[in-house]
């Protein structure tokens, strides 16, 4: 049976999506599962997979064009199927190849078509690459790919301009006043956030977490796996939030339509901080991972958004988030909710101070984490109780471990 391919809505607040690439062509054979575009949002460019299996009977949106969300952007079916139907459904919204483009894929079109003619050879980049590399006038026939095949990826454009920059500090530099179009993702970045502390009543509740028997163990771990994963400080947090949900199920829901949705998995939301701004795709059933899972994918899940190939899974449907910029050796701050989401964490660096232990004065590895609720889902005492549950697991990391 023939089935429509819509533009996915990838994340709460997307109202439209441009097709940057099709992975597959009229008339080939696709399978469920299989990716079938490249889709860019306002936050990243994240791979599609189709929900379908079949041919690819039509493709009715070009490379290029921005379409609304639930627009028919491709039909899937069998090789003798009528799909007459799908392509004359007047509420579909669809934009066909053979159709005047809009303003926004003339736009589009127009900046692709600067960036190849500034570069003397043809380049392989992401998408990614190739948008970082127009916002910092960058030449990708400068940059030198260390991704599949010699492509540029995001890294390679970021360690290109870090060189540049660093040969042209040691020249003077003169600031003058200017004014710096965001970036698509900052846009994003600032529409979401200001939405958040505007419409949902945040109160925060900080609490200090002894790390030392979680570093210990942490050393332990690496050392049996010889290298085969590294069990980072943020994969311990991870599991420790996971196993709190667990009795603590009103932070792991979302609040949507004046009704509070529970949820049974844990779509664990991971805050990257990308050149362009942030994004935070999840590990979907989170809580079902053990401590080697859970660093496996989060290393995957951050290398492919530093690339621009998240999954559409894995950029929707998070159901809690950790913001984590203790590798900026930032002792505490607070985070902004992520709609839908009820909670999220925020955690600083682990570093050795004094602490009081009986009578006596001992050094211990101490991080600050606060959790930043939404008033409507919970109150003070429960996101206190949640954040206690988060500090017995990670002072007595190897509870992590069953």
């Amino acid at each position: 049976m023939a089935s429509k391919v819509v533009m996915p809505q990838m994340g709460y607040d997307m109202r439209e999506g441009h097709v940057v690439k099709w992975l597959k062509k009229e008339g080939e054979q696709i399978d469920r599962g299989e990716i079938l575009a490249e889709i860019q949002t306002d936050k990243a460019v994240v791979e599609f997979e189709s929900l379908a299996s079949g041919l690819v009977r039509k493709i009715v949106v070009s490379e290029g064009d921005v379409v609304p969300v639930g627009t028919i952007i491709a039909v899937i079916g069998e090789k003798s199927e009528d799909i007459s139907a799908f392509l004359s459904d007047d509420s579909s919204k669809e934009s066909t190849p053979e159709e005047k483009p809009t303003s926004k894929s003339v736009e589009i079109q127009s900046e692709s078509k600067k960036i190849s003619e500034s570069n003397p050879r043809t380049v392989k980049a992401s998408p990614v690459a190739k948008r970082l590399a127009k916002e910092k006038g960058i030449n990708l026939a400068d940059v030198k790919g260390t991704g599949p095949s010699g492509r540029i990826v995001e890294k390679d454009v970021v360690e290109f301009n870090k060189s540049a920059s660093s040969v042209s500090s040691t020249q003077p530099v003169s600031m003058e006043d200017s004014s710096v179009q965001l970036s698509k993702m900052r846009q994003a970045v600032a529409k979401v956030t200001t939405n958040s502390k505007q419409n949902i009543p945040h109160f925060y509740v900080t609490m200090e977490i002894d790390m030392t028997e979680s570093m210990k163990v942490r050393k332990q771990l690496n050392q049996e796996l010889e290298g085969q994963f590294k069990i980072s400080v943020n994969d311990l947090i991870i599991k420790a939030v996971c196993k709190s949900l667990e009795k603590h199920q009103k932070l792991n829901a979302s609040f949507e339509n004046e009704q509070l949705n529970m949820h049974a998995a844990v779509n664990m939301g991971i805050a990257i901080a990308l050149e362009e701004g942030l994004i935070i795709p999840n590990i979907p059933n989170s809580n079902q991972k053990s401590l080697v899972d859970i660093s496996a994918a989060t290393s995957d899940i951050v290398k492919r958004a530093q690339e621009g190939k998240i999954r559409a899974e894995e950029y929707t449907g998070s159901t809690f988030t950790i913001s984590n910029l203790g590798m900026y050796g930032v002792d505490d701050f607070t985070a902004i909710i992520f709609p839908p989401n009820a909670a999220v964490l925020a955690v600083g660096s682990v570093s050795k101070k004094p602490i009081v232990k009986g009578e006596e004065i001992t050094i211990s590895e101490i991080m600050s984490a606060t959790i930043s609720v939404d008033h409507r889902v919970a109150d003070g005492a429960e996101a206190a109780k949640f954040l206690a549950d988060v500090r017995r697991y990670l002072e007595n990391a190897s509870l992590l471990l069953l």
